[in-house]
Order: structure tokens, then C-alpha cells, then sequence
């Protein structure tokens, strides 16, 4: 949704983060949505985008495929059992149907999720669980780096 999209462009840009958008998105990036839910943040926001996953994984620009967290309900460890660094990414998936198979595949090693506490729902919002996400690995890394300000490279 173009809206999840803004909003999480826009704490993507208050961290300092890169965010990498891995076409096809299933709307136009130009959408007005997507630009009232980023306002005038999305102005400022280092964002990178990638024709599919197989060009995300050949840029320069993406982290290394050891070095990112994939956030999925298919998890088993706990997002708070990670131990994120400077330079991880982390990574979410469509609400309705989550990253494709082939991300899977890549990203064995680094899968965790947010927890529900109530059986039977679905999931989180995709945004809200972005910034769960981005501010645990921001309290974490932050932490180990003593407060410095930290750069594009953070998430």
C-alpha cells in the first residue's frame, strides 16, 4: 500500500536510513497517497530502488544477504532475541502475502518476528511493524556506539 510506503519512508528519514524499494510494488511510487503519508520527509529520504530481488541482490547500494533481518510471521525466534548491528537491513513483506519464496530461500539465517499475543489474527500493520522493528535495532545499535549520530547506512 502506498501509505505504509510513506509512513515507512518517513522513519526511514527521521533514522537516517536507507530505504530499499524491490520492485514490483503493486502501485505507482508517484501516488499521491504514498506522498501525504511521507509529507515532506520523503524529500530528504536516501531511497534506493531495485527493477526485482535478483537486482537488489547485484547493487552496490544493498547489504550483504548475512547482514539482513527478515521479519515474518513464518519466524520461530523472537525479534527481540536478534542482535542487530551498524549496517543490517532489515526487510518486511507485502501485508497479504509476506516476501516471495526465493527470499526465503536467501535469507535463512536472519528470520525473526514480532509477537502476537493473541492467537488467530493475522499480523501487525506493515508500517507499524517496520517501526517496531527500526527502533529496536536503533535502540540496540545505538547503544553500542555509545550515541553517536549514525548515517544512511544504519538500517
Amino acid at each position: 500500500m502506498p501509505q505504509n510506503t510513506g509512513n515507512i519512508g518517513r522513519t526511514c528519514a527521521i533514522l537516517g536510513a536507507r530505504l530499499h524499494l524491490i520492485h514490483p510494488l503493486g502501485f505507482i511510487i508517484t501516488d499521491a497517497r504514498l506522498r501525504r503519508a511521507g509529507m515532506d520527509y520523503w524529500y530528504s529520504l536516501d531511497v534506493v530502488h531495485h527493477r526485482d530481488w535478483e537486482s537488489f541482490k547485484l547493487s552496490d547500494k544493498a547489504p550483504k544477504l548475512d547482514r539482513i533481518w527478515l521479519f515474518t510471521t513464518k519466524a520461530s525466534s523472537c525479534y527481540w532475541d536478534a542482535q542487530f548491528q551498524y549496517g543490517d537491513a532489515l526487510m518486511f513483506g507485502a501485508e497479504d502475502c509476506g516476501v516471495p519464496e526465493c527470499v526465503h530461500k536467501d535469507i535463512w539465517e536472519h528470520r525473526v518476528k514480532i509477537p502476537q499475543f493473541v492467537p488467530g489474527l493475522r499480523s501487525l500493520n506493515l508500517a507499524t511493524s517496520a517501526g517496531i522493528g527500526a527502533y529496536e535495532a536503533m535502540r540496540q545499535i545505538k547503544g553500542k556506539l555509545g550515541g553517536m549520530a549514525l548515517g544512511s547506512q544504519v538500517l
